[in-house]
């Protein structure tokens, strides 16, 4: 028997197939182990030795695989094509080794860029021993991005509070956005104008630009104001034109080579609007295979790949459907060869390809993400073996009988579509097109203006970065590989670094102040060229001509030094470098011209950068005398929040005290009255300060809101917005609403609706698994059961649950132990018969006050050693 071992089930069921009963295909479900969470995992000291974890499902995996490969002749490690499939296969043969499982057994590694018989069967025909060349590159980038994530986020951490994490791409990917958004607020918006006019030469009319003015050739920003445009307009209506010269160029337009990595991930956002990830995520079940007519049929070659190159098999079919689909003159002479231009482009795969041209789209009729994305594969790689588009170009120029006007026209016509007839690319300036047909025209022939305009325009900031235009510049630069890219825009979005408006990365005030971190602190390993240049050495590492711990060795003495410098700075001394460095951003020029550091409120004290769990937020240097705090913020977002942090919004008509809209660290709110503790309440989410008015701020105020007694006990229900966003709560259940808007709408028939749904997926919950029945309380003959529960064994009585000592076997725990044990835990508050604080809005003050009854249970401490142990696990580093 032979034991095959891929990486996902599907695959191997697919394998399994083509292989036949000689063979048993397993899978190792990806990754088999991984660098622990923790300090310690990579050990400079010991010349980089890591430790590897395996965890309970891997290890029950690797236990299948094991069992099968002790009584196996022949073990093939057949995972994925690349970097990551190398690696995995060497994790496995790694494991099998320390576990004794191979004995006599042979060990091959193939590899297949498609999952098809064909494919597989000629894998299968050429084996080869694991390339740890490709392995140490492996090896190499995960200790960098572990010794980067697990050495700065400590940093991070401790100088400035809120922050999440930092990795080696993540933050340089962090930096483009951040960089991007700096190049936008510095931009100033510039007026010109242009003049525009309807032209007939004895033909239909067209139009035409003004481009030579009083004699002189004019730039775009000649005609700067509405006087200069309108002078323009009326010299063109006023001159007789004839047509100066027509010009025609005829041109080619190529087709663009089929998809890499990189370019499927900008396509799909631009044509498609999928994300990397989700984009990645079809192209995975495309290649792994799909359910055709009872079969199951990988669909796309390897969707990781920089080479633009593909099989001669495949060209050979495309040029026999393009010539049935379209006809023979849409086949060029040969075949198109496309080379990589990537600037580290990785090991040589095919492009990503349909594995079978002939499954034509139309045909297949795959649904939803598939059908979309295959169909978007399948015409790039008809398209990239179709004839060129052949275009004529034609340029019209008139100019006045005195010479001093000149107006030109320019436009273009398709003579033959091409590859056009089936795709072609996106833009990521839709508004970026070439000029529409031009009417036949003779030269020297009369021209007259049949009509003309002047208009307004202003220069405009560069665009925020989407998706597709972020991977095209991260993989211009050499930063990262596209494989990683669908993880790391991921990352950024999940730390809450940066957030998507209209599907374009803007950052947040955290993100923006970690970028800046790095460039005050670190500026060399957020630098586009040191991390591009990390990656060309990466790719020496995987072609056998750099030692993989050479390079971590070179790296590690620097950073490990700068690490240790920027730890031992004050935190103060880290926030005033932030201060100044983010000044035009914290405390942006007045219009009035006065000191934008000045404190709003005391008028004495100066603005800084402060900083406390929550994370740093700008504050008043007279604390605590002057309280004034706002979020970080910028531009007229931050001239808004800091003079209407302390606006009056009026009087409130019941009580005749006035309600102010303060700007606190954690976001706008309104107030009613002074005093010690007056009433507040923060904006809900969407409700913005320029905004709010004194209707809204007494709306919020008066929260929670009595939306009626239910019909079932008469008891009021309520609905305000807590902790975790808008609800309706009756009697301790708590039910979410869609949004703000709705606190102050929703009605009894709707909030009773959902509070019964509510209840119902409660009481719809199952109960964890019985260890033991123990049979009925003495004290009111309900039962007591020992329960597994997420924590491990624990004993339960109705409402009151108590733990199963430690030590102690759950199936020994008698009644009177149970009794005793459930006793003390009442005693000491643990029950769950308290009444619920119905009437109190916010289910988070419960929740926080709970927790403090446990302390004085010297059981606790036991468990803090693994309390300690799991946190770092928060801290785990992308790169």
């Amino acid at each position: 028997m032979n034991v095959v071992v891929v990486e996902s089930p599907a695959k191997a069921k697919t394998i399994n197939k083509y292989l036949g009963s000689g063979y048993t295909v397993l899978a190792s479900y990806g990754h088999v182990r991984d660098l622990p969470a923790k300090d310690g995992s990579v050990r400079p000291d010991e010349d980089f030795a890591m430790s590897w974890d395996v965890d309970a499902k891997s290890a029950k995996r690797l236990n299948d695989i094991a069992d099968a490969a002790k009584g196996a002749e022949l073990i093939i490690l057949a995972t994925d094509p690349d970097r990551e499939g190398e690696a995995i296969s060497w994790h496995v043969l790694e494991v099998l080794q320390k576990k004794r499982a191979l004995k006599d057994a042979k060990v091959q590694r193939v590899v297949f860029n498609a999952i098809t018989k064909s494919a597989v069967t000629e894998a299968m025909k050429n084996p080869r021993d694991i390339d740890m060349e490709l392995v140490d590159a492996y090896l190499a980038r995960r200790a960098l991005d572990y010794l980067v994530g697990f050495t700065l986020s400590p940093v991070l951490w401790r100088k400035l509070p809120g922050s999440r994490s930092a990795g080696r791409v993540q933050s340089v990917a962090l930096r483009l956005i951040v960089d991007r958004e700096l190049e936008i607020e510095r931009f100033r918006t510039q007026e010109y104008w242009t003049v525009d006019a309807d032209v007939s030469a004895g033909g239909d009319p067209f139009n035409a630009r003004l481009v030579k003015h009083e004699g002189k050739r004019l730039s775009k920003f000649d005609l700067g104001d509405e006087t200069s445009a309108f002078a323009a307009r009326e010299a063109v209506k006023a001159a007789t034109f004839k047509v100066a010269a027509v010009e025609k160029k005829p041109a080619r337009r190529s087709p663009p080579p089929p998809f890499t990595t990189s370019t499927l991930q900008q396509e799909a956002a631009r044509k498609l609007g999928f994300s990397a990830q989700r984009t990645m995520q079809a192209a995975q079940k495309l290649y792994e295979g799909v359910d055709i007519g009872g079969e199951t049929v990988g669909l796309i070659t390897y969707m990781r790949t920089d080479g633009v190159q593909a099989a001669p098999e495949a060209l050979d079919e495309a040029r026999q459907v393009i010539g049935g689909l379209y006809g023979r003159e849409y086949v060029p002479e040969s075949a198109r060869i496309y080379k990589t231009k990537a600037k580290n482009a990785q090991e040589a795969h095919e492009a990503i390809r349909p594995t079978s041209l002939a499954r034509n789209p139309g045909k297949l009729r795959l649904e939803g993400d598939l059908g979309r994305l295959y169909e978007l594969v399948w015409k790039r790689m008809i398209a990239s073996q179709m004839e060129s588009a052949r275009i004529e170009r034609t340029t019209i120029d008139l100019e006045s009988a005195d010479g001093k006007t000149g107006l030109r026209a320019s436009g273009q016509v398709v003579l033959f579509d091409g590859y056009l007839a089936v795709y072609e690319e996106g833009r990521d300036d839709p508004d970026d097109e070439e000029g529409g047909r031009l009417p036949q025209v003779a030269e020297g022939a009369a021209a007259k203006v049949v009509s003309a305009k002047a208009d307004q325009h202003f220069t405009e900031p560069p665009p925020r970065y989407s998706e597709a235009s972020l991977v095209k510049k991260m993989e211009e630069l050499g930063i990262g590989r596209p494989s990683t890219y669908a993880s790391i825009l991921t990352v950024l979005r999940d730390r809450a670094y940066v957030r998507m408006e209209k599907n374009r990365f803007i950052p947040e005030d955290k993100g923006r102040l970690v970028t800046v971190f790095l460039e005050e602190f670190f500026k060399k390993y957020v630098e586009y060229d040191f991390t591009a240049d990390l990656e060309e050495k990466l790719d020496l590492v995987s072609a056998g001509e750099l030692d993989w711990k050479v390079l971590l060795r070179e790296f590690w003495q620097d950073f490990h030094a700068k690490a240790e410098e920027i730890g031992q700075l004050r935190t103060r001394e880290v926030l005033d470098a932030l201060d100044g460095a983010l000044a035009p951003f914290l405390y942006p020029q007045k219009a009035d011209g006065s000191d934008p550091r000045v404190c709003p409120t005391c008028s004495t004290g100066r603005l800084s950068l402060k900083t406390s769990r929550y994370g740093p937020f700008v504050g008043c240097s007279n604390y605590p005398e002057c309280r004034y705090t706002r979020p970080i913020a910028q531009g007229e977002d931050a001239e808004g929040q800091a003079e209407n942090g302390d606006r009056e919004l009026g009087t409130d008509p019941d009580t005749g005290l006035v309600v102010y809209l303060k700007s606190g660290r954690f976001g706008p709110y309104v107030q009613l009255g002074e005093g010690d503790k007056p009433k507040r309440a923060s904006l809900p989410k969407g409700w913005s300060a320029p905004d709010m008015d004194l209707e809204k701020a007494l709306r919020l105020l008066k929260l929670p809101r009595e939306v009626g007694l239910h019909p079932e006990d008469g008891q009021p229900i309520l609905a305000g917005i807590g902790r975790y966003g808008p609800f309706v709560q009756h009697n301790g259940t708590y039910a979410n609403l869609s949004g703000a808007d709705e606190v102050f709408e929703v009605g009894l028939n709707r909030a009773v609706a959902l509070l019964a749904e509510k209840r119902a997926g409660r009481a719809g919950r199952t109960e964890s698994a019985a260890l033991k029945e123990l049979g009925a309380h003495p004290g009111d003959g309900q039962p007591v059961r020992v329960l597994s529960g997420r924590y491990g064994p624990y004993i339960k009585h109705g409402s009151t649950n108590a733990n199963v000592p430690r030590g102690k076997e759950p199936s020994a725990v008698t009644l009177e132990e149970a009794v005793a044990l459930l006793a003390e835990r009442e005693a000491k508050g643990g029950g769950k018969k308290k009444p619920a604080r119905a009437a109190k809005a916010e289910p988070k003050a419960a929740a926080k006050k709970a927790p403090a009854k446990k302390a004085p249970a010297k059981k606790a401490a036991a468990k803090k050693p693994a309390a300690k142990k799991a946190a770092p696990k928060k801290a785990k580093a992308t790169a």
